[in-house]
């Protein structure tokens, strides 16, 4: 056995370890967030109004939605034919969404126009961030049109057995960590695409998001939420094991690991990765056709990438930056000054002491 293979077969074994043996239905223990600490967080984002919560040992963190879902979450049945893109959030997710969809779709340009991405590539962990009261809410202020409000059931709905009763192929976005995911998301022959994208533009985009989406509801300036968010208490964080799970598990013949960074510097490059890996086989005409779907200038103006269906049902906030921003590396230099660009360089250094990831310029 080559020593790569070695190599990749240790990470592999360490990655299943902790959940081979657990006969439990969900294996990680759920804790609540630290009592004082969640009193902060609800007055800080106002669309959870029940508490947070922390999972296993590594602490994912959640709004307590979270805990009915998990097991559904851990237990899914992953079909051979699916399509995974596992993100952390604002790492070029709803992007790439549209790039796979289109490459494994025949490059129907015209659905995808038709369809929104919503519908096409379903978030698996969505109704988990709908409070019922804030549903309640949504509910009320579209009462008077019965379409609207049905709308707000379905996207608010859990989606596994929507996604187990589906019978064409699927395609699933989410941003759990894979260690949270059905234990043969790998092995189960599915394409799962990983797009990494580096903490500071990260954390800059899920902030702007946090204030756009009532389901998060931030109230905040970047420097309090950069500090909930460098204390892994987001959802979703902790963020440097949310990436290195995926990055010491990259070399598995299934996983697709990408640079955010890398996939704007030279799209067409990234595209044809993708196509690779999805096995697509596009003439060069029709790639630099994608590409140029997938510019930045046009994608803000799809209407079916730009959430404009939430926008619709009142779920967006008036006035705060759109959910399709700027699609640019770098952005972070506008939040980011003097201390707090030093805190953010030394908790960024000391998480990737000891590892061979790095994040490209």
């Amino acid at each position: 056995m080559l020593k790569a293979e070695k190599e990749f077969n240790v990470v592999f074994s360490e990655y299943l370890s902790d959940r081979k043996e657990a006969p439990e239905e969900f294996p990680f223990e759920i804790k609540k967030v630290e009592e004082n600490v969640n009193k902060q967080l609800l007055h800080d984002f106002t669309g959870e109004r029940t508490g947070f919560i922390q999972v296993g040992k590594k602490k994912w963190f959640f709004p307590s939605g979270y805990r009915d879902q998990a097991a559904d979450f851990y237990n899914f049945e992953v079909r051979e034919s699916d399509v995974w893109i596992v993100t952390f959030p604002r790492s070029g997710t709803t992007w790439t969404q549209e790039m796979v969809w289109l490459l494994a779709n025949n490059l129907d340009y015209e659905k995808a126009a038709e369809i929104p991405l919503v519908v096409r590539f379903p978030f698996l962990e969505f109704s988990c961030f709908v409070h019922p009261e804030v549903k309640a809410e949504f509910l009320r202020e579209n009462s008077d049109s019965a379409l609207r409000s049905q709308m707000i059931e379905d996207i608010s709905a859990p989606i596994c057995d929507y996604l187990t009763k589906f019978e064409g192929r699927r395609f699933i976005k989410t941003h759990l960590p894979l260690s949270l995911l059905p234990k043969n998301l790998l092995t189960a022959g599915c394409k799962v695409i990983y797009i990494a994208r580096n903490p500071k533009d990260v954390a800059v985009s899920f902030y702007h998001l946090n204030r756009l989406i009532r389901t998060q509801g931030y109230k905040g300036d970047f420097t309090t939420y950069w500090k909930y968010f460098q204390e892994n208490l987001q959802p979703w964080t902790p963020y440097w094991d949310h990436v290195l799970e995926a990055w010491n598990l990259k070399h598995e013949s299934n996983l697709l690991f990408m640079f955010y960074e890398d996939m704007v510097k030279n799209t067409k490059r990234a595209i044809m990765r993708v196509q690779d890996f999805l096995g697509t086989n596009y003439e060069d005409e029709e790639i630099c056709a994608l590409e140029k779907h997938l510019q930045i200038e046009n994608f803000r103006k799809n209407s079916s990438v730009n959430f404009d269906l939430l926008k619709n049902l009142g779920i967006l906030i008036q006035g705060e930056q759109e959910f399709i921003r700027r699609g640019k590396n770098g952005e972070w230099k506008n939040e980011f000054h003097g201390e707090l660009n030093e805190m953010a360089d030394k908790w960024i250094e000391e998480n990737l002491k000891g590892t061979d990831l790095r994040f490209p310029d």
